[in-house]
């Protein structure tokens, strides 16, 4: 750590929201120790998004300058559900589905963190409390103190419904700064009160309070509501080159200042022409997860899809049986891109399935297996497969 406390300060919180207290990220950064920085992220899906890679880049800057960075994978969070920002509880996911889920997650996360200055932890490792504990737990904090939240107070205020078991994950979540000695916490403007309930319960424990850095919300790809697969309107970081950089591509205008500065940490040039500059965005970003070749020629692919309007030639063939002389086009699919049957019956209904270039009628779910051999398969604008009947 070459820079003094001062310049370290200033250029972590340089994109930060808020940085709080005032001034106690630079005295901890004065002790001239590596830092704990904590970041929680409960599994409840599978894949990371753009959206999560705006402050796993912070934590990434953290490392970089020695720090040890803390990341929480919220299995037992996760059976709880984060209410922020919610209206009503979030439906909760299995147990086999959470483990699943972050596996992935620790895995992807990797594509921007650096594994070595990482401690992986899942909070089941604590969480998984005794009564006792848990009645300690509770009593670091009032009801009051929780239904002051932004969300609570609004469904409060409605007399709509709040579990006892949501008010119980803003303590949860302190806890986990707590098990972890958590110096710094992380997470978007959404977490601020539950960032800051876990400097109370550090307080509480005796340990020296963590502070805070809140990081902007990324725009999905309408340019309006958070990014989110649920919405979908995201962006995955392991999806294929073309998906992404075909996705950027359609980020409105208006929400391009906004990607600039969170995702390239650059100023958007108001000079340059807004299909150039958006271009040059899904370049840098698809070449950042998949190499410069691949971004190269997901912009190919690109140009021949939507500029030229033609199939392209390197559309990858796969094998395909006929059952009885007939295709289950939902089977096709999930074998072909890897979509759910449900999903599959939907984006048929919608007309999003298409035989060289024609859509497949709506209620066709069953096809001759010789009328497709030789055809291009393709879903949405951007996904084909050459169809080899055997």
């Amino acid at each position: 750590m070459s820079q003094s406390a001062g310049e370290a300060a200033r250029f972590l919180t340089r994109n930060a929201v808020e940085a709080l207290p005032d001034n106690a990220l630079e005295a901890q950064l004065e002790l001239g120790r590596p830092l704990r920085v904590k970041l929680g992220i409960d599994p409840t899906a599978p894949d990371i998004h753009l959206g999560h890679t705006v402050v796993l880049r912070k934590l990434r800057e953290f490392q970089d300058l020695g720090h040890t960075v803390v990341l929480i994978v919220g299995d037992y969070t996760a059976r709880v559900g984060d209410p922020s920002g919610r209206s009503s509880v979030r439906p909760i996911l299995s147990g086999a589905e959470i483990d699943s889920n972050a596996e992935t997650f620790r895995r992807q996360a990797f594509a921007v963190l650096d594994p070595e200055a990482t401690e992986v932890r899942r909070n089941s490792e604590w969480l998984n409390m005794s009564m006792e504990e848990l009645f300690a737990l509770v009593r670091t904090a009032t009801a009051a103190q929780i239904l002051e939240r932004d969300d609570f107070a609004r469904r409060w205020s409605r007399r709509e419904p709040i579990s006892i078991l949501e008010l119980l994950y803003p303590l949860l979540q302190g806890y986990d700064s707590v098990a972890v000695q958590a110096d710094v916490e992380l997470g978007g403007t959404d977490q601020k009160f539950n960032l800051l309930l876990g400097r109370d319960v550090q307080q509480a424990y005796g340990q020296p309070s963590q502070s805070i850095l809140t990081t902007a919300i990324l725009p999905g790809t309408d340019g309006e509501r958070r990014m989110s697969k649920s919405l979908s309107n995201y962006v995955g970081v392991t999806e294929p080159p073309e998906e992404i950089f075909g996705k950027l591509m359609r980020v409105p205008d208006a929400a391009m200042g906004t990607y600039y500065d969170l995702l390239l940490d650059e100023p958007l040039d108001g000079d340059r022409p807004a299909i150039e500059a958006k271009r040059a965005m899904a370049r840098q970003l698809t070449a950042r997860f998949h190499g410069d070749g691949a971004a190269e020629a997901a912009e190919g692919h690109f140009d021949r899809l939507h500029v030229a309007h033609t199939i392209p030639d390197d559309v990858e063939s796969i094998d395909v049986i006929g059952e009885d002389g007939h295709v289950h086009m939902p089977a096709l699919l999930r074998d072909a891109f890897g979509v759910s049957g449900s999903e599959g019956r939907r984006l048929l209904a919608q007309g999003g399935v298409k035989l060289n270039g024609e859509p497949v009628p709506s209620g066709s779910l069953d096809l001759d297996a010789r009328a497709l051999h030789g055809k291009v398969l393709q879903l949405g604008k951007r996904r084909f497969r050459r169809l080899n009947v055997v």
